[in-house]
């Protein structure tokens, strides 16, 4: 009875142990926050939602441009003979084709740029975070997204974004 006592304290006495030792060398970052409010990550964010803006502006005018040609198809249509005004319309659809298939190849290519710009951002993350956890005897740094509850001490957000706006002041996305 005395021996299974003190294996049962024994046990106890690690298993608590373990649980202190594992907590306070965990700590988290908030990548999303990394990412937007980092000097080069608020720098690509822009550029991407200026292409993004500039483009809709562009598409929006050649619709509108289209809509009037359309109108001015319709009211011809008693005016122009059955070929013609079919003519008229079957190379208004390809015009209308042509600018949906370029306004989605411009939202991929955007998209394509900002996967592209994450991922740059976690290479050049990384050897920071890697340097990070040497210095300050951190055995492992997760994203906040995939914590539950956490003491707000663990989080090294804001110290993670002032080291990367020391080593990256921009990504470029060509």
């Amino acid at each position: 009875m005395k021996n299974i006592f003190k294996i049962f304290i024994a046990i106890f006495i690690f298993f608590s142990l373990e649980k202190s030792l594992i907590a306070s060398d965990l700590y988290f970052i908030d990548y999303s926050k990394v990412m937007n409010e980092s000097k080069a990550g608020k720098k690509v964010q822009d550029q991407l939602k200026n292409k993004l803006i500039n483009s809709n502006k562009k598409f929006n005018e050649t619709a509108k441009k289209l809509k009037e040609e359309e109108n001015k198809i319709i009211s011809q249509k008693n005016v122009l003979s059955k070929e013609e005004y079919k003519k008229k319309a079957d190379e208004l659809r390809k015009k209308v084709f042509n600018l949906n298939k370029e306004r989605e190849k411009t939202i991929k290519d955007i998209a394509m740029k900002r996967k592209k710009a994450g991922d740059q951002m976690l290479k050049n993350l990384n050897p920071i975070l890697g340097k990070y956890m040497e210095e300050n005897n951190i055995s492992v740094i997760i994203d906040k997204k995939n914590v539950l509850m956490g003491n707000k001490k663990n989080e090294i957000t804001a110290q993670i974004i002032e080291l990367l706006d020391k080593n990256l002041k921009s990504i470029n996305l060509n």
